[in-house]
């Protein structure tokens, strides 16, 4: 893959899953942080580079799957740190130089909260200033100050989690009881058999029971998703303060 981007720019750092160090350039080199953290180890062995176009000085990271002939151009890691028009001469330069590969576009995930990590990352530290940036002592301030608050994140996820399976099920019970109070106040009609009470509200009382409680429900759904989602995000600020470090402690070793 280095020898299809040659004359595209030069390789600033590589990221490596289940492939010998030796084959790595001399630039900083560290493990797959997103990969080794997975829960399950069927990921095919890859190497990933952070590539810097000469002409423009864009930002590129472009994933390499050895096995499977595909290539990933990455464009979540290095947010904010290129062009489109980059981007497409990259795309251009690796479908010519490897016309049997399959090469895709990982966009940010409006789900996975992709653009809310890169713009909490990008506010603290920019990956230009990991990678090239000379005041390795204010970049490793900026680092930690990012790691901050990823975990200040992990914490309010945790809160909203431990708030929602605290709150979910007497809460339900509750509104379920006051309801049902409520509405069987409202069938209540003097001279009126249990079969004339059940024939005329069973069902618009019925329906609206469930569908208040359903709401309730959704809401409490809703809540628990979005601790979910900020855990992840609080996970993957972490794994990039953690890569960030990383690139910051070979550029040390390599004197650059």
């Amino acid at each position: 893959m280095l020898e299809a981007l040659t004359g595209f720019g030069r390789v600033l750092a590589v990221k490596l899953y289940r492939l010998p160090r030796s084959a790595a350039p001399d630039v900083p080199t560290l493990p797959c942080l997103d990969h080794e953290a997975m829960l399950h180890d069927d990921i095919a062995r890859h190497a990933s580079a952070y590539l810097q176009e000469s002409p423009s000085g864009d930002l590129h990271e472009v994933a390499w799957y050895p096995t499977e002939h595909r290539l990933t151009i990455d464009a979540v890691s290095t947010w904010g740190e290129h062009s489109p028009e980059s981007r497409d001469r990259l795309l251009a330069r690796l479908r010519e130089r490897l016309p049997d590969y399959h090469i895709a576009v990982h966009e940010p995930s409006w789900w996975r909260g992709d653009r809310r990590v890169a713009t909490a990352c990008l506010a603290q530290v920019s990956l230009r200033d990991v990678l090239l940036g000379e005041d390795t002592a204010a970049i490793r301030a900026a680092i930690d100050r990012l790691q901050v608050i990823g975990n200040l994140m992990e914490k309010q996820s945790r809160v909203a989690s431990w708030g929602v399976r605290t709150l979910t099920g007497p809460l339900l019970a509750a509104t379920g009881v006051a309801l049902f109070l409520v509405l069987g106040a409202l069938s209540d009609r003097p001279g009126e058999t249990a079969v004339d009470v059940e024939s005329r509200f069973i069902q618009p009382l019925d329906v609206l029971r469930y569908a208040l409680i359903s709401l309730l429900g959704g809401w409490f759904l809703y809540y628990g998703l979005k601790a979910v989602q900020l855990t992840g995000m609080a996970n993957r600020v972490w794994k990039r303060t953690a890569e960030y470090g990383l690139i910051l402690a070979e550029r040390k070793r390599l004197n650059r």
